[in-house]
């Protein structure tokens, strides 16, 4: 079923703050890491779990990447949780975790 592995693939917290900032609008992966606070290896293996799961699009310029949300259902999933978490603070996996449980 398509929302349960939706849902799935957004129940990580680091991921779900991936996917908070990028609620926000596009961010490269150097941003992505300044924010977020993991390595680029780390990083990379949860944007592949997204992109593999169409929640988010990659867009290459020269040598960087800009990741973006993608798809209507898991863009609206994502504008429910930011209005309802991450505009209020939840700036840390471990807040995010705290939030959503």
């Amino acid at each position: 079923m398509r929302v349960a592995e939706l849902l799935k693939a957004m129940s990580n917290p680091f991921r779900l703050m991936i996917l908070c900032h990028l609620a926000e609008g596009e961010k490269s992966v150097g941003e992505l890491e300044r924010v977020v606070g993991l390595s680029q290896s780390a990083l990379s293996q949860h944007l592949a779990r997204l992109r593999r799961e169409r929640i988010v699009a990659a867009r290459r310029a020269g040598q960087t990447v800009f990741y973006s949300l993608s798809g209507k259902a898991a863009t609206a999933v994502l504008e429910t949780l930011y209005n309802l978490y991450c505009r209020n603070g939840v700036d840390t996996p471990r807040r995010a975790a705290t939030a959503t449980s």
